[in-house]
């Protein structure tokens, strides 16, 4: 099978395209023959080395975490899919050699969802870790219906799909953003505040009639993240993806996310929103599997309003 892999850590120039054999099956594992695979700022990191410390790891590495495409075949323990079905997930393996960027990948059937009628492979591929970082992330906060949350990057991959699962519970949103991005927040249903505001913590306040936000999501640490411990009422609370603050915050519930691969939560909380129209992935590029350096490289120059995502043909 074709895939794009490194052979050593370090930048885009070690991207390549091999000939590699297809992964085995496991009993409980389902064979996918991927049609479109996201690509996520991790999977730079992931090409760097950053996460050597984390998973153990098998050169050549094929990256990517994210898959959408067709069953091609099962494992005999496997019952909620068979070969034909279309499927998507979040494939991140506990150790990183067999990964996404690739014509097969297979994990556990636990991981993948069935895609809905109506959402593209290129949609789908786009949603997985992305989407069940934003879905995850809400549900540790506990954001409900009528309340205020601040969440910093609302145009980005995870960002414009926490803004609309947010707004699908009930809740107001005000999102940072640069000012070229502040329509299509708008269009997600945010209202968006340009990240280098001055007072971003004030601004907050002027738009929630003087109260600061009953939760945040925090997607980049550093300063975002002391923004959005200073954009919060005092108990409030905070979801963090980037690692956990150094210290416990007094006045304040702090939560520290590491996503899960959850075909679960992708089949009943995200399908349903997809049927209904309440969400949808926005694509900002596509991109063949061998030109993957070119997606690594706008990842890397940041600003991406919404997700890439390569073909597989």
């Amino acid at each position: 099978m074709r895939a794009i892999a490194i052979r050593e850590w370090g930048g885009r120039e070690k991207l390549e395209l091999i000939d590699a054999e297809p992964p085995p099956v496991a009993p409980d594992g389902v064979l996918l023959r991927v049609r479109a695979a996201g690509v996520n700022p991790v999977d730079t990191k992931v090409r760097e080395g950053y996460m050597a410390q984390s998973l153990p790891a098998r050169f050549p590495l094929i990256l990517g975490w994210d898959a959408a495409g067709v069953v091609e075949d099962v494992g005999p323990a496997v019952t909620w899919f068979k070969p034909g079905d279309l499927a998507y997930g979040y494939c991140r393996r506990h150790e990183l050699h067999f990964g996404t960027y690739a014509e097969y990948t297979t994990v556990p059937e636990g991981y993948l969802a069935h895609i809905p009628d109506g959402i593209s492979l290129e949609e789908a591929a786009a949603l997985p870790l992305a989407g069940l970082t934003a879905h995850q992330g809400l549900e540790m906060v506990g954001l409900r219906g009528g309340e205020t949350l601040f969440l910093t990057g609302g145009a980005g991959g995870v960002g414009h799909l926490a803004v609309q699962l947010a707004v699908a519970r009930g809740a107001r949103v005000l999102a940072t953003a640069s000012p070229p991005n502040h329509d299509l927040v708008r269009e997600l249903g945010a209202e968006p505040i340009d990240y280098h505001d001055g007072d971003l913590a004030e601004r907050v306040r002027e738009l929630n009639h003087g109260g600061g936000a009953d939760a945040a999501f925090d997607l980049f640490g550093g300063d975002a993240r002391e923004q959005a411990f200073a954009a919060l009422r005092l108990g409030g609370r905070l979801v963090s993806v980037a690692r956990p603050p150094p210290e416990p915050r007094e006045g304040y519930e702090v939560h520290y996310e590491f996503v899960r691969q959850s075909g679960y939560d992708l089949g009943e909380h995200i399908n349903p929103l997809l049927q209904e129209g309440a969400l949808r992935p926005r694509i900002a590029g596509t991109y063949p599997l061998e030109r993957a350096a070119e997606a690594h490289e706008r990842i890397e120059e940041g600003h991406v309003a919404g997700k890439l995502v390569l073909i597989i043909d």
